[in-house]
């Protein structure tokens, strides 16, 4: 028994995603890549067909859908072998914080562009000093009248060159304790004081519009606070669960992807006797030590969706797969790559830009080390 139920009308929305990606996405991937950076009007079209923010409820122009529509678009994205679109970052890590923690004003007035495109998200936690660790964050937020003034810098910023609306994460300089004077604040493209650096060049993700962000005594509307004044660690905390889901989803669905063109690679391609590579022994080993790897991380992914779904506290199983999958990921590209030989290392080579773009993979959304160490917190060890 599947332990996921998908409906038919999840597989005719499989069926029509998939069939937008195969005209708008997958033959322009390589282009993107040479651009490094995707057309502002792809998150027009994705939009439009209904592919974003799938949660958000029908008051406000979502299809309301459970959390197996975001599961599905995750793995047709990794399907498409891009990150330039970073749909499910938009979707299912920055939208969910607008949704469960705005106030109606801003529901009404963001979320109906979410879910059309017009809106692209993004979330600014990182900066240039304080990563994975969110008291050291330095970017502060000084309330002035109706205003709330944000200065500081944030790097690493996805989507920070197409976003339109970013979340802050900024801190009350007058409150001591650190995560007691953690906000959350909405800055719109174009406040007074916001600035986006130049596109950072970077290893892998070469589509993905990542991006300096730079607050000089930028002002917002006091409004635009997310939740209640100093409450920011605990909504970030709440959404992590569902941020390192959605990362180990996209890992697994990845080496899916990989498993499937080096068996495919191993079937047509003869070694120096004229045989096909997958009659070799030392080749079908490592195939199937791969495929297994793959169908593992596959199921504890699966069941950790459907625990989610019926909002279990999985914060430690999720925390592990965040871990687990990224490296088997990593581990399954890099082992295909070498079966492969000199072709390998050969840029037509579509497996070549997997492995850039999973590198990553195990540093964002908290690096592996720093989960392992939230691990063994939860575990009381």
């Amino acid at each position: 028994m599947d332990i996921l139920n998908y409906t038919e009308a999840h597989h005719e929305f499989r069926q029509r995603l998939r069939a937008f990606l195969e005209k708008e996405v997958i033959p322009n991937a390589a282009q993107w890549e040479k651009d490094h950076i995707v057309p502002r009007e792809i998150w027009n079209k994705i939009g439009q067909q209904g592919f974003l923010s799938t949660s958000v409820a029908e008051e406000y122009d979502g299809l309301g859908e459970d959390f197996l529509y975001s599961t599905i678009v995750c793995e047709e994205m990794a399907s498409t072998g891009q990150t330039g679109l970073a749909a499910t970052l938009h979707s299912d890590v920055v939208v969910p914080y607008i949704e469960e923690y705005g106030s109606e004003e801003l529901k009404r007035k963001y979320l109906p562009g979410c879910v059309s495109g017009d809106i692209v998200t993004a979330v600014a936690m990182t900066e240039p000093g304080a990563g994975s660790d969110l008291s050291s964050i330095q970017t502060t937020a000084v309330e002035e009248g109706d205003e709330v003034i944000i200065s500081g810098s944030k790097t690493f910023i996805s989507n920070g060159i197409h976003c339109d609306i970013v979340i802050v994460a900024a801190k009350d300089p007058a409150v001591e304790n650190p995560y007691n004077a953690l906000s959350l604040y909405i800055v719109d493209d174009g406040a007074p004081g916001f600035e986006k650096g130049e596109q950072l060049e970077k290893m892998g993700w070469h589509s993905q519009d990542t991006a300096e962000l730079f607050f000089n005594n930028c002002r917002i509307p006091k409004t635009n606070i997310l939740g209640e004044k100093g409450f920011g660690f605990l909504m970030l905390m709440g959404k992590l669960q569902q941020e390192r889901l959605v990362c180990a989803m996209g890992a697994v669905y990845g080496a899916q992807k990989c498993l499937d063109g080096i068996i495919e690679y191993c079937k047509k391609t003869s070694d120096a006797s004229g045989k096909p590579l997958s009659k070799s022994q030392a080749v079908q080993f490592a195939l199937v030590e791969m495929a297994a790897d793959v169908k593992i991380g596959r199921t504890f992914v699966d069941k950790l969706i459907a625990e989610h779904i019926e909002k279990k506290d999985i914060k430690t199983e999720t925390s592990m797969a965040k871990f687990w999958m990224t490296e088997m990921t990593n581990r399954i590209i890099g082992r295909s790559l070498e079966i492969m030989g000199d072709f390998g290392t050969v840029e037509t080579n579509p497996l070549l830009r997997g492995w850039r773009d999973a590198r990553v993979t195990s540093i964002f959304a908290g690096t592996n080390e720093i989960m392992k160490f939230i691990i063994s917190k939860l575990m009381k060890l």
